[in-house]
């Protein structure tokens, strides 16, 4: 992706946002100007960067007092309005104390853009999992490469035409032109971890499916929890299988991760997701997720009594038009609903006469 990436990687492309934010408390109707900070809990500020998107022009970003200094969760991506937008805050928000310590929730360039930018400038170690962060590092050295014949194959097998496998070929290797150079080395964050951070305890609750080791941080003291894509109150994360592991269930991965952070979380906790506005009412969004993928699996299952092609499945999945803006995008998504209903056992797939894969319910 770069930065000038028209469809966003964030967002699911399954359904047009939706009217179950009615049921959630938000906590306010104003989101903080380019440059300026809200303070939504203790020690816990608010930013808001734009994004050069279309469908999603903004990230949340969180900047958390930390001892003499500051600890950012998230970067936004690397572009010149994003630094300035920063150097801004390092007066005026931080008062020109240290940034200690660098999180990102997850390795997808909104959020990881200035992560080595941000390090570099205050020598502050990156706190990341083990699988964003090493993926990341993988895909960004991708960068100016021609696509390999594994991702080429993929999309073949897909069915993908001639003319879409040469856009795809065109488009490979943009990933790191929207992220800044990556640090050589990192903090690794792990499931159910405890750490102080301004004297009080956050514990990190991964999730899956959006990403391979999403990272959530909640204070239960603060009864808070940045969500970064995992938990977004209007819009459901795009999950995709990739050419890189073509066998990946992300869909079953997603789901049961919505499950966990139900149990994990009380529902009047107040999310602090990275997209949107903060609210209360996790657990009404959750169940919202869930039921939403679920309601697609069964569309998804009663349209394959009949063979289909992954590029065949749009129609029953999105309400979107799909171009070459989203298309790869499409794809992924259907064939992480296919993947799903294949891992539980409800439809078959073979390779059909033209080497591309078709999917049949049983």
């Amino acid at each position: 992706m770069s930065a000038k990436t028209k469809t966003a990687p964030d967002e699911s492309l399954t359904a047009p946002r939706d009217n179950s934010s009615r049921l959630l408390e938000f906590i306010t109707d104003q989101t903080p100007e380019p440059g300026s900070a809200t303070e939504v809990a203790d020690g816990v500020y608010w930013l808001r960067f734009a994004l050069p998107m279309k469908g999603l022009d903004h990230i949340n970003l969180w900047a958390l007092k930390d001892k003499d200094g500051w600890m950012v969760v998230d970067t936004g991506i690397a572009n010149r309005e994003s630094k300035d937008i920063w150097k801004s805050h390092f007066k005026n928000l931080m008062g020109d104390r240290p940034i200690n310590r660098v999180l990102c929730t997850h390795l997808h360039p909104d959020h990881t853009g200035l992560a080595g930018w941000l390090c570099r400038k205050f020598e502050a170690p990156l706190l990341m999992t083990r699988g964003e962060y090493f993926l990341c590092r993988l895909l960004a050295a991708d960068t100016g490469n021609p696509a390999p014949r594994e991702g080429i194959r993929f999309y073949e097998k897909c069915g993908f035409t001639p003319e879409q496998i040469e856009l795809y070929k065109i488009r490979f290797g943009g990933f790191g032109k929207a992220i800044s150079p990556m640090p050589h080395s990192y903090d690794r964050l792990t499931d159910g971890e405890l750490g102080l951070i301004n004297g009080r305890e956050w514990r990190i609750i991964i999730g899956s499916g959006h990403s391979p080791e999403h990272a959530c941080l909640y204070c239960p003291e603060l009864n808070i929890c940045l969500t970064g894509d995992q938990l977004l109150p209007n819009i459901s994360s795009n999950v995709s299988v990739w050419p890189t592991q073509p066998e990946a269930n992300p869909l079953e991965n997603w789901i049961q991760s919505c499950h966990k952070l139900k149990a994990e979380l009380p529902e009047d906790v107040l999310v602090c997701p990275a997209h949107g506005i903060p609210f209360r009412g996790a657990h009404k969004r959750l169940d919202k997720l869930i039921s939403h993928h679920e309601k697609a699996l069964d569309r998804l299952l009663e349209f394959c009594k009949t063979q289909r092609r992954a590029t065949e499945v749009y129609s029953v999945l999105f309400r979107r038009e799909i171009n070459d803006s989203n298309r790869i995008m499409a794809v992924g998504e259907s064939i992480a609903h296919l993947n799903c209903l294949k891992g539980r056992g409800l439809i078959t797939r073979r390779l059909n006469d033209a080497g591309q894969f078709t999917y049949r319910a049983k």
